[in-house]
């Protein structure tokens, strides 16, 4: 039986759902975080003539002055320039002359120079650890053959600014160690500082010499920041100590034979491994606890985002109630600039400047349109947020209750997923401080009566007791477990206890122990 392909021409209707642009941008705006928002609107505004901000109060401007016949495109980019210059000159009184680049950054059509732009509105790159070292490494005073292995070396260093084996971190930990097999311990740690330079030495051909690697490493760590080149924890901690003149031969045995046994908070077996009392141990603590653990990361630029909050919650004026109310960058006011709507009804426009102008129109009005929607949703998650859960903003974290976003979607007849996007990376300013908006929705159970109890409210009640506790003799996990049965109407197991425990960050009972 032959077959034949063929190319017939044929009909089909199908019925498709796809995302139309105005979605999509409506949905990328509801998900972003408030300052991104404002630099998402000052990119837009660059990049629209269009767009504007309602004029403030108080404040008279001259009126625009309009040529005929209108402009062309590169021209109009170039006047809203040269405008935009001229009203920051009359605010703020410099001269453009004092720009560094003047009017320069204007190509010669008039267009914008988007790289310039980019390059003058972007933040100055600092110098990472290993360009730092290598500066300072450029100045010490050495033998070629141990210049090139300090070289080595200092590609060899991780962020935290240790020099680390590549198949895994040669952190001294030691868990579960008695004090008896310390000498084993300390043997072991020296040999593994030795693996670790035999394995430096061969990554390079020829193998570089151990004796010149030791020489390097001990030139490496006089660089700055101080501690850094160290091969574990002990010799980090060592390394501060003695640039700093505190090389005590209590602090130094404390350092390089018990920073297991104090990190569990064993001051009585350290106390008596080294003879001497807890009192002294601690005070030599208060000195070692201000060495840094990861001096690298000083030498890293600081990028630490900052947190800005979406919703406002407060005191009402009058009465015991709350008022709910957007932040500054949600309320931000847009609109579409008069000039160009009246310019868009000139028939003596050429063909091109008028598709202009209807684009720059179309986009300005979906961006509006983005933000209001993305301003509605919030506020109206807000002030559910408020009614469901005000015994939280009344009496605190352990009084938050079971709140699911499928039960908020299906009140406000949209998908769940719209819900997720509202509150995704958004925070609220509350009385009771600033919390992400995803965490007042959590999951629960029900208690016998059939009243629902949040997960999260359980956890609080932990922190609580917890906080509360005798430092000097804490609660055992299943102390806190009963107490938190005899003060929730769903009981909980130790395992629970122990869960929320590692969750929250609080150490075990003798790690909390206070002497």
């Amino acid at each position: 039986m032959s077959q034949y392909l063929s190319m017939l021409p044929s009909q089909q209707m199908r019925l498709e759902q796809r995302l139309s642009p105005q979605l999509v941008q409506s949905m990328e705006i509801l998900q972003l975080p408030l300052m991104a928002l404002e630099a998402k609107v000052r990119e837009e505004m660059e990049q629209n003539p269009v767009l504007e901000e309602p004029e403030v109060e108080g404040v008279v401007r001259e009126p625009e002055q309009r040529e005929e016949p209108p402009p062309s495109e590169a021209s109009q980019a170039e006047a809203e320039s040269f405008e935009r210059l001229d009203r920051l000159g009359r605010e703020y009184e410099f001269d453009p002359g004092d720009l560094p680049y003047g009017r320069s950054s204007l190509s010669g059509g008039g267009e914008r120079d988007a790289k310039m732009d980019a390059m003058a509105n972007t933040a100055t790159r600092g110098e990472c650890l290993r360009e730092q070292l290598m500066r300072q490494w450029a100045l010490v005073d050495a033998e070629e053959p141990v210049k090139r292995a300090g070289e080595v070396l200092i590609d060899w260093m991780d962020e935290d600014g240790y020099v680390r084996s590549e198949a895994e971190h040669h952190q001294y930990k030691g868990d579960g160690e008695p004090i008896e097999t310390r000498p084993l311990i300390i043997r072991r740690m020296a040999e593994e500082r030795r693996k670790l330079m035999e394995e430096i030495s061969l990554s390079r051909t020829p193998p570089l010499d151990l004796g010149v690697l030791e020489k390097a490493i001990a030139l490496v760590q006089t660089l700055e920041p101080i501690g850094v080149g160290a091969r574990d924890l002990s010799e980090c901690l060592m390394i501060q100590l003695k640039a700093k003149g505190q090389n005590d031969p209590f602090y130094c045995d404390l350092v390089e034979n018990h920073l297991v046994e104090l990190g569990k908070n064993m001051y009585p077996q350290v106390a008596k491994a080294t003879g001497r009392g807890i009192d002294e141990i601690k005070d030599a603590l208060k000195v070692i606890g201000k060495l840094n653990h990861h001096p690298g990361l000083l030498a890293q630029p600081s990028d630490v985002p900052r947190i800005s909050p979406d919703i406002l919650i407060d005191y009402s004026d009058d009465g015991d109630g709350y008022t709910v109310r957007l932040a500054r960058g949600n309320t931000q006011r847009l609109r579409v600039s008069a000039q160009y709507r009246d310019m868009l009804q000139d028939k003596t426009l050429d063909k091109e400047t008028r598709e202009f102008i209807k684009k720059r129109l179309e986009s300005a009005s979906v961006l509006i349109d983005a933000i209001r929607y993305r301003r509605e949703r919030l506020l109206e998650i807000a002030k559910v947020l408020l009614e469901r859960q005000r015994e939280f903003f009344d009496f605190g974290p352990q009084f938050l209750k079971v709140l699911r976003m499928r039960d908020l979607a299906e009140e406000f007849g949209c998908d769940p997923s719209t819900i997720s996007r509202t509150v995704d990376g958004k925070y609220v300013q509350t009385p009771r401080g600033l919390f992400p908006l995803r965490q007042f929705f959590s999951g629960g159970t029900t208690d016998a009566t059939g009243e629902a109890v949040s997960w999260n409210s359980i956890k609080a009640k932990v922190k609580e007791i917890v906080d509360k506790e005798d430092k000097a003799n804490p609660l055992t996990d299943d102390e806190i477990m009963r107490l938190v049965n005899e003060q929730v109407s769903v009981p909980i197991a130790r395992r629970t206890v122990a869960k929320y425990r590692a969750q929250l960050g609080i150490p075990s009972q003798r790690e909390r122990r206070v002497y």
